[in-house]
């Protein structure tokens, strides 16, 4: 297994209603865990369900991966809300990958109750605890993995938040993760690598012509994933979309994440060669970035005003891109030049909610799973914006997942 437990440590041994209780517990991570949790039990012995449970995940804390080490894991509480008696307290690690949890260790230990509890038998309810990761020998500080970082970190939008949305909540944990993937469009391939490592699949390929995942390596081995830990079957191809050197009905899975919109000349080649290398039944996942948008110009960095790119000149936007200093977005040590933004903003294909769907369903997709993410208020404060339609402004982002039935 890829974690176990090497010790169960209680502050104080005997505790009382009055006196707080810490149960640490020693992990020691041989290989690459996700999405852990830890549940405590406490029973009294010879009964047959425990008088009181807590889950590390159930009490909102998420524990995305963690790399090889050794790790203290704490929970707090003030009370517990249990009669006095002599209990055993059992300690279990699991981890879940696609919607399967598996055990990784179990054990236990004496925890008596010393001191009456007015409230008598009782429940997690409404009892107030907390749980703490911190890091020991050979682990890197919690502090500096992806999921504490949370959004404001690339590599966490890509290993975590990409990888999940995709796995999960996109394509519901669906087996065929398990089979033959191809990422559309990879860029520098950390969602590949998210996606990879969660699922395990027979064969994972990448492909982008601009050999961003060259960065990968490096990337990684940064944020405590040398490619000592990948998997064997992740591999990247300098391929395009337009002409997917793979056979008919060759991939199970199809991902393009944040790319047709820049197929410069069009994405119409690139759907076909989509439907061409997946199976019928395969699965098809995208997340193109919508242009009308304030989002989806991908121009943010350079000013806040909303909808500029529809509302001034294209003389007034290549001004603001070649003479404003952007702030730039955290993309992983990488800086493009203003030249660059404006050759991919001028490449960008205009993607509309409505007309990509109508275009999938043209090929025989059949929808899957759909996810919108809106504005909270359009304010039509140009009157240039009164050419656009009211879903075009307010919907920031498409997630769409389809079955292939050609």
């Amino acid at each position: 297994m890829p974690a176990s437990i090497q010790s169960i440590q209680l502050h104080p041994e005997a505790p009382d209603a009055q006196a707080s209780l810490a149960v640490t517990v020693e992990i020691a991570v041989t290989g690459l865990v996700f999405d852990l949790d830890c549940v405590l039990e406490w029973c009294i012995a010879g009964e047959g369900s425990a008088r009181l449970t807590r889950h590390l995940r159930q009490d909102g804390v998420d524990i995305s991966w963690l790399p090889p080490g050794h790790y203290r894991l704490t929970f707090h509480t003030p009370r517990l809300p249990l009669p006095p008696a002599q209990y055993q307290l059992v300690v279990s690690l699991l981890q879940q990958r696609m919607g399967e949890e598996s055990g990784l260790d179990r054990q236990q230990t004496l925890c008596p109750v010393a001191g009456p509890d007015a409230d008598g038998p009782g429940t997690a309810d409404g009892m107030s605890a907390a749980w703490d990761l911190v890091a020991a020998a050979g682990a890197p500080a919690v502090e500096q993995l992806s999921w504490r970082k949370g959004h404001e970190d690339w590599f966490f939008r890509h290993f975590d938040h990409a990888a999940r949305t995709i796995i999960s909540y996109m394509l519901n944990n669906s087996p065929l993760l398990r089979k033959r993937v191809l990422d559309v469009g990879c860029g520098d391939g950390i969602t590949d690598l998210g996606v990879c490592l969660r699922c395990q699949p027979e064969e994972m390929v990448g492909i982008d012509p601009f050999r961003g995942f060259d960065r990968l390596p490096g990337i990684a081995a940064e944020n405590h994933l040398p490619e000592s830990l990948w998997p064997g079957q992740l591999r990247f191809e300098a391929a395009d979309a337009n002409d997917i050197p793979y056979p008919d009905d060759h991939f199970d899975v199809v991902l393009s994440w944040g790319s047709l919109e820049h197929i410069a000349g069009g994405y119409d080649k690139a759907l076909l060669e989509i439907r061409r290398v997946l199976k019928p039944g395969g699965l098809f996942f995208v997340h193109p970035g919508l242009y009308y948008s304030n989002f989806g110009h991908h121009l943010g960095e350079f000013s806040q005003e909303p909808f500029f790119h529809l509302t001034r000149s294209p003389e007034e936007v290549r001004d603001i891109v070649f003479n404003t200093p952007p702030s730039y977005m955290d993309r992983s040590g990488e800086f493009s030049t203003p030249e660059q933004y404006w050759q991919w903003y001028n490449e960008l294909n205009p993607i509309t909610v409505a007309g990509f769907e109508q275009e999938l369903k043209d090929l025989d997709f059949e929808l899957y799973r759909v996810a919108l993410r809106t504005e909270d208020l359009i304010e039509y404060s140009h009157p240039k914006l009164q050419a656009y339609g009211m879903q075009d402004l307010a919907t920031v982002e498409l997630y769409l997942s389809a079955w292939n039935r050609k």
